[in-house]
């Protein structure tokens, strides 16, 4: 015992805030994020310090899961930004930029941080009434009986994730696969509860992106595909095929002695009263004119080749993946024993054939109505795969969680540029009376409504890493001055669009530099709403994941900022 160091006392760290080294990592997390942001983000390359696994990327889920984050404070934000994540799937950086931003400029006001937390839990209310309410300027109803407005949140999505690789026609290519996919995991004939279907992926590396493809129903790969023998499967119909789901193994292994003692009569193989049970099993399925048999484990050679003589085709070794989406394909349930079990576990297909995807091989299981579905995912190597996945599977929950609330935002930051004017407008409207029963002065509020709108804008800023940035003064909306052109007073002659496309040149607006400093111009009038909020090509964002981004912004700066001290143990 004496050679057991002694335990040492916890570290007590008061006022983390004012360390030097949490500025400074908290700036430095910043930068990073704010540099992989957008179309033209900076990729990252990630991997650990012995080698292994390296990751490419500018998605925030392969970031913060895999940057290292050692104080406790950092620990708070990227928790709290990767809560999201895993709830929303989008939005990721635009949470934790802002949260970085907001903790960084109200740390440079000086003003306590009770009276912060108070103004700022305000200003979040006034931002989310406004987004909730008709009036709002930045928001666009989505219409699912046109695919317009759905096809452009999907493309948003992909054109913002530059690890993926892709070029204009792959992007198209890729949107309209999405979407389509979708639409077939919507149930066709909707009951009192309606559950979405489910699209699996399936990854082919090394082929083209154009040669993705989606297809109703489900792709099992299989290496022991017998093309001849597909086509006389057993049918029950001309369009039905019974289909029997396993979820134990069929192998005929022995029992596991860790389960237990079994008391075996002289004379009795084990082995052979496992394999005829199996048979049994098979008998079974015969006489139920079962036509396809498929287990998540092995199934005996034996079984295989006796349901094969019967035309009853097998698929095994199929995994625990595909087991949810067959069960809502088919209606099956999982048989999870091979001893008894009823017919009425047993689901239907319309029917089944055989796929092939450069090397691999496929049984395609083709249902009677279409909820789940399979999208072929191809892309050039495994990095650009991975990273297109992870967007693809982005993509397809924002599709989702825009059923929910029928409503998406204006991307492009412009949004966000247009509730910084928006909140400038209001906050300044306000009369000196509004502050007499206040715990806090008209000064106060009026600097912290200012480093609240400067963070706002500092994301949308985020957007452009060497253009010039303008906002205009009617709409509040962010546009971009390509590189190299002098800060002229006549931008029109070089802007066409703003950030999100909904808003042109030709409207006769003026510009200023967009600078996320204090002290920035108020507009004279509250910002409008544009007129029309239609246009061929709109750069769109997620309105759950923006809406909630926002608040996980805010509440987690705030509760970073009311942090008094730190108790870490040393042992």
């Amino acid at each position: 015992m004496s050679r057991l160091e002694a335990k040492k006392p916890s570290l007590f760290i008061s006022d983390p805030l004012t360390k030097d080294t949490v500025s400074q990592s908290l700036s430095l997390l910043n930068r990073i994020l704010k540099s992989c942001y957008g179309p033209a983000g900076r990729l990252k390359q990630l991997h650990n310090g012995v080698g292994g696994y390296v990751c490419i990327t500018s998605q925030s889920s392969a970031i913060l899961g895999r940057l290292s984050v050692s104080h406790p404070v950092l620990k708070v934000l990227t928790t709290s930004v990767q809560n999201h994540v895993a709830r929303f799937s989008d939005c990721g950086l635009f949470t934790a930029i802002l949260c970085c931003s907001l903790i960084e400029n109200f740390k440079s006001l000086h003003v306590p941080s009770c009276t912060v937390i108070k103004i700022s839990k305000d200003l979040l209310s006034l931002c989310t009434d406004y987004l909730k309410s008709e009036a709002c300027g930045c928001r666009v109803s989505v219409d699912f009986s046109n695919l317009k407005t759905l096809l452009c949140l999907v493309r948003s999505i992909l054109t913002s994730k530059p690890a993926c690789m892709l070029n204009a026609t792959e992007v198209e290519h890729l949107t309209m696969l999405i979407v389509k996919a979708f639409m077939f995991t919507i149930p066709c004939h909707v009951e009192t509860k309606a559950v979405l279907g489910k699209c699996v992926t399936i990854p082919v590396k090394g082929r083209r992106v154009l040669d993705s493809t989606v297809l109703p129903g489900l792709l099992i790969e299989t290496p022991e595909i017998q093309f001849a023998k597909l086509l006389s499967v057993k049918r029950i119909s001309s369009d039905t095929i019974k289909i029997a789901v396993f979820c134990v193994s069929m192998s005929g292994d022995l029992f596991n002695p860790e389960e237990g003692m079994i008391t075996v009569h002289h004379g009795v193989s084990l082995e052979m009263s496992e394999l005829n049970q199996l048979l049994n099993v098979g008998k079974q399925l015969v006489n139920d004119e079962v036509g396809l048999v498929v287990c998540q484990k092995v199934i005996h050679p034996s079984l295989k080749q006796y349901l094969k003589e019967n035309q009853v085709m097998v698929v095994d070794r199929a995994g625990l993946s595909v087991m949810e989406p067959l069960s809502q394909m088919t209606g099956s349930k999982p048989i999870a024993s091979t001893h008894s079990f009823s017919p009425s576990c047993y689901g239907s297909l319309k029917d089944v054939c055989t796929k092939s995807f450069g090397s691999k091989h496929f049984v395609h299981l083709i249902p009677n109505d279409t909820v789940v579905c399979s999208l072929v995912l191809c892309n050039r190597n495994e990095t650009t795969w991975d990273e297109l996945k992870r967007a693809c599977e982005t993509a397809e929950h924002v599709l989702q969680l825009t059923i929910k609330e029928p409503v998406a935002l204006l991307g492009g930051g412009c949004t966000e540029s247009h509730l910084a004017s928006y909140i400038r407008y209001k906050t300044c409207s306000l009369s000196t009376s509004s502050f007499k029963d206040a715990d806090y002065s008209q000064t106060q509020y009026q600097l912290i409504a200012d480093a609240f709108c400067c963070s706002l804008e500092s994301v949308a800023c985020s957007l452009s890493h060497d253009d010039k940035i303008l906002t205009d003064t009617v709409y509040g909306h962010h546009w971009l001055v390509p590189s190299g052109f002098p800060s002229v007073s006549n931008w029109s002659d070089l802007l066409s669009k703003c950030g999100c496309g909904i808003n042109s040149n030709t409207q006769n607006l003026n510009w200023r530099l967009l600078r996320p400093h204090f002290g920035s111009p108020t507009l004279q009038s509250c910002p409008k709403e544009p007129s029309v909020k239609t246009a061929d090509v709109l750069t769109l964002d997620c309105f759950a994941a923006k809406y909630s981004g926002l608040q996980v912004a805010v509440e987690t700066a705030n509760l970073i900022l009311d942090l008094k001290c730190i108790i870490e143990d040393q042992n």
